[in-house]
């Protein structure tokens, strides 16, 4: 009897190994497909690669790199006209057309001499200041600052901030890291609307 039981077994085993399956297929690998269509939803930054930045202060503006172009365009966005060429940036002033202005950093008790070629976030850092900020882009807003003397625009120009209404601007708030003076002024730093 065993030895009949162990021959059925053996047979029912050779029988299901040769035996054909139902010959089932997976599914197709669908998941570079699904990337790119989810890539697709999500909006393109010019964000550095990460930790290729130091928050609170190391790295300057051009290590950081440049954002080119982009919508929502804030003031100093160089424009395109008619095949013109493309507006220069208040950091590429050359040496012999630099002006100083008299920049009161209200919160860290000091005035400073700032050139019209160097960010208010730049200032602060050659200061020895830890003022924060994050893309050095006009990105974020958390180099925010106010400028209590009325509009910043009119103190300030902006090399493609992007983050700030007009409204904002008009209340005096500016992007440090690309914010240029072209006025003395009084700076709250850290005040983001």
């Amino acid at each position: 009897m065993a030895l009949g039981l162990a021959v059925t077994i053996v047979l029912v085993v050779v029988v299901l190994h040769f035996a054909r399956g139902t010959e089932w297929e997976s599914a197709e690998d669908i998941t570079d497909e699904l990337l790119e269509r989810r890539a697709k939803t999500v909006p393109e930054t010019d964000f550095p690669e990460p930790m290729n930045r130091s928050i609170g202060g190391g790295a300057s503006a051009a290590a950081a790199g440049a954002v080119a172009g982009g919508e929502g365009g804030g003031t100093g966005e160089a424009e395109l006209e008619g095949g013109a060429d493309e507006e220069t940036s208040p950091g590429e002033i050359p040496d012999d057309e630099v002006e100083y202005f008299d920049v009161e950093f209200v919160n860290e008790g000091k005035t400073v001499e700032v050139a019209n070629n160097e960010t208010l976030l730049e200032a602060g850092e050659d200061e020895g200041w830890d003022m924060p900020y994050a893309c050095r882009q006009g990105q974020c807003v958390s180099c925010a600052g106010r400028i209590a003397d009325g509009p910043s625009e009119d103190y300030v120009v902006h090399d493609n901030q992007q983050m700030l209404e007009a409204a904002e601007l008009e209340d005096g708030y500016t992007l440090t890291c690309v914010a240029y003076p072209r006025e003395e002024f009084s700076l709250e730093t850290s005040e983001a609307p």
